[in-house]
């Protein structure tokens, strides 16, 4: 199959490229010349859109203004980008007779739905998302008009609400693979089993790494996370003893991707275990504890004001 990977010198969209480029012909357009970009084109550039789909059969669409660019791209901006760009794409790709549409969203746009009082929060695809901030409320209204396409055109789209997958402290990122992260290999896995599947109608789904947790953890889980670790994840409780860092008191939410699971037949397979050896090979995927961070701050700060 031809593929068409919006977004594709990105973090995510570069994973996914080079996942399915051993299987399938892939044709990345980015704003960012990269070796995983064919076409430097902005998607709000329509007649180069045109052109970048032809002979296309499925379209992954991860560009987008993200988390980041809040603050610094306009309300504006997010709109153009993250609504109106999705939809046109969609239409444009639909008058050349693709067979599927493949949207990265993200875990993010449940916003204050993800962290109820007094407990952690138990997200799944039936969660309904309380947004933030512009962000959010464009992932998800970018997501309500591709429903719309999908009922009106009868074309398969498949939504994967990505979670984090950025790095960050290996301490932070190895209990997050339990509850709230992801590894960006194990998302683009999850792309390439949404085409595989390419199941009829309009489909959502969490793509988070696997957890030891289930919906009655949460209040322990908010109260008591230490605890709960040590008990439903002893090898991870017993890799921070043997590293001295301490356990977190607290953690806020589980995302629960079994359905993506069950019914994509994808399994994320990087958990904290691969944190901990890229960490261990120093590899820029992961940052060093942050134990080790705030030594360093101190120190530094110690010898600038002396």
């Amino acid at each position: 199959m031809k593929i068409l990977i919006t977004g594709s010198a990105g973090r995510v969209g570069r994973a996914i490229y080079i996942n399915l480029m051993q299987q399938h012909a892939v044709f990345g357009l980015d704003t960012t010349p990269c070796s995983t970009v064919d076409m430097v084109a902005d998607i709000r550039d329509t007649p180069k859109i045109i052109h970048a789909l032809r002979g296309v059969d499925v379209i992954i669409h991860s560009a987008a203004l993200h988390a980041p660019h809040v603050g610094l791209a306009t309300e504006q901006d997010f709109i153009q980008t993250n609504i109106d760009a999705t939809e046109r794409l969609a239409l444009e790709g639909i008058k050349q007779n693709i067979k599927h549409f493949v949207f990265t969203s993200t875990t993010a746009l449940y916003g204050f739905a993800s962290t109820p009082q007094g407990q952690a929060g138990w997200v799944n695809e039936h969660t309904q998302p309380q947004p933030k901030t512009i962000y959010h409320t464009s992932k998800i209204e970018a997501e309500n008009k591709l429903k719309r396409l999908s009922q009106l055109f009868n074309l398969p789209i498949t939504v994967l609400r990505m979670s984090r997958c950025f790095p960050e402290p290996a301490n932070v990122m190895s209990v997050y693979r339990l509850t709230r992260g992801i590894d960006v290999r194990d998302v683009a896995h999850a792309h390439a089993c949404a085409i595989s599947a390419r199941l009829k109608g309009f489909r959502t789904y969490i793509i988070s790494g696997h957890t030891p947790f289930d919906r009655d953890d949460c209040i322990a889980l908010y109260h008591n996370a230490g605890d709960m670790l040590q008990k439903k994840a002893p090898d991870l409780a017993k890799a921070f003893a043997q590293r001295h860092w301490p356990l977190p008191n607290t953690l806020d939410r589980v995302y629960d991707s079994s359905l993506a699971q069950k019914e994509l037949q994808w399994q994320p397979k990087y958990g904290y275990h691969s944190v901990i050896n890229m960490l261990d090979c120093e590899l820029p995927e992961v940052l060093p504890p942050v134990n080790l961070i705030s030594t360093i701050r101190r120190t530094y700060n110690k010898k600038n004001n002396h």
